[in-house]
């Protein structure tokens, strides 16, 4: 029985033989419809995001020439590069948690390579029609209606990815500025290169390449499947409830012919975005978009048969036996999230808004002053993490009578900045020998809860 496959045969086709091209069906559904709203919401995150403004400044911006990360009400600076690995660590994790449980719903619904494709593949429908018009279109000679239609998408895919890579950049530059400066070609040629290659990847990766980078380019496709168990749920077709299968009148007794459910219509495989047939079981390259479902449960439905002969269901659930929900990997994936979400949002809501280090003058060890005193140089850098600007006291402890010289009692700092202060701390000769713990604190004036301490060495003649 033929079958109308969107994969050329392997048997029939040379080792080095172009993919065949693949024209995704349309298709109306609840899952079409829950991609679609995903869709619609993360473009809209990603477009709209760096135009929030937020006490003045862009509300999302990773200056990478001052070496701050603004996120909202939240200034990151380099210091704070450990919730950055956490973050990492968490999004890897959740990865993980999710593809156990219900495998690969990020590449279905919320992979960008997915999101982008979808928003291609939109403005292909729009301007070059349907499934089966696309196709006869391609196969056409050319003429206006075919060069009309062909320029209109390129048009539109050429200016999508365009504001695409713009969008880009305009999370590492401040966006409000860079447009102006691209209108007067005042940009640097960093910006330009960056904006033009995100633009250039968006248009190539989710105009042309689609399906090819989920199946070939992407690592998750090769690894997934070390997730994934008998409890892991996944679209699978019902093989027991469909089999044989065949094509028939509804009017006709098919369990009395010895047919399945299954009419062999092959939608199933024409709506599919990677070209799969799911009925010849679980593929690596399946990103589980749910396009399946929605066009088997609709010929079910005219059919007058049940649905779900595609569906999301588990190994162990097609066999007749248990699914297994809580299982030890789903508990130790569960625990580890609790914990390091746990750690990551308790660490930046008691995040202290100051940073202090202390760098000692290496040129000296000590010098030797009048009336017998010993002094170490040093330069301290203050910043204020803070939306604020900041007074603080600085003082310094460890050795009796040590005494700082060359600061101010009140050191100002403003909001988001960095003061470079040296300093020189001294000590009686005869309370100052040898190599010394010590340590500088600094204290907010508007709030004895703002603290910091770094420590440091103070040295002198040895004894």
């Amino acid at each position: 029985m033929a079958k109308a496959s969107q994969k050329t045969d392997p048997q029939s086709a040379g080792m080095y033989a172009s993919a065949e091209k693949i024209y995704p069906r349309e298709q109306k559904g609840r899952f079409a419809n829950y991609s679609k709203v995903a869709t619609l919401a993360l473009l809209g995150i990603y477009y709209v995001l760096p135009w929030l403004a937020w006490d003045g400044r862009q509300a999302v911006l990773f200056d990478l020439p001052a070496r701050k990360f603004y996120l909202f009400g939240l200034t990151l600076w380099p210091q704070d590069f450990p919730y950055l690995a956490l973050l990492l660590i968490i999004a890897a994790l959740s990865l993980f948690f999710f593809t156990a449980l219900a495998g690969r719903l990020w590449c279905g619904f919320a992979c960008p390579q997915t999101v982008w494709t979808e928003a291609f593949i939109w403005m292909e429908q729009w301007t070059e029609g349907t499934r089966s018009q696309r196709m006869k279109l391609d196969k056409a000679p050319w003429s206006w209606n075919k060069l009309r239609r062909k320029g209109g998408k390129q048009f539109l895919w050429v200016t999508f990815s365009l504001w695409t890579g713009f969008t880009f950049v305009g999370y590492f530059t401040t966006i409000r500025e860079l447009g102006p400066a691209l209108a007067q070609l005042q940009v640097g040629g960093w910006t330009l290169f960056w904006g033009l290659f995100y633009s250039f990847a968006t248009y190539g990766n989710a105009g042309y390449m689609r399906e090819q980078v989920c199946k070939y380019m992407c690592p998750y496709a090769r690894f997934q499947s070390a997730m994934f168990d008998r409890d892991t749920l996944i679209i699978s077709y019902d093989e027991a409830r469909g089999e044989p299968r065949g094509s028939r009148k509804r009017s006709v007794d098919y369990k009395a012919a010895g047919l399945g459910d299954c009419i062999d219509c092959t939608l199933c495989v024409q709506v599919c975005p990677t070209g799969i047939d799911i009925r010849d079981g679980l593929q690596y390259e399946c990103i589980a978009c749910a396009a399946c479902i929605d066009a088997c449960d609709s010929v079910m439905d005219k059919m007058g048969y049940p649905r779900g002969l595609v569906r999301y269901t588990t190994e162990h659930s097609l066999h007749g036996t248990k699914t297994r929900v809580m299982r030890p990997r789903m508990l130790v994936y569960a625990m580890l999230l609790l914990v390091l979400v746990s750690a990551l949002v308790t660490s930046m809501v008691t995040r202290t808004p100051v940073i202090l280090d202390v760098i000692r003058d290496r040129n000296a060890l000590y010098r030797e002053l009048a009336d017998d005193i010993i002094e170490n140089s040093y330069t301290l850098k203050l910043i204020n993490q803070g939306s604020a600007q900041r007074d603080f006291h600085l003082s310094v402890a460890g050795v009796p009578g040590l005494v700082l010289e060359g600061v101010d009692s009140v050191i100002t700092v403003a909001a988001g900045d960095v003061r470079s202060l040296p300093v020189r701390a001294r000590a009686h000769r005869d309370d100052a020998y040898g190599i010394m713990d010590i340590t500088f604190s600094v204290v907010a004036t508007d709030d004895d809860g703002v603290v910091v301490v770094e420590d440091s060495r103070f040295i002198g003649p040895m004894p």
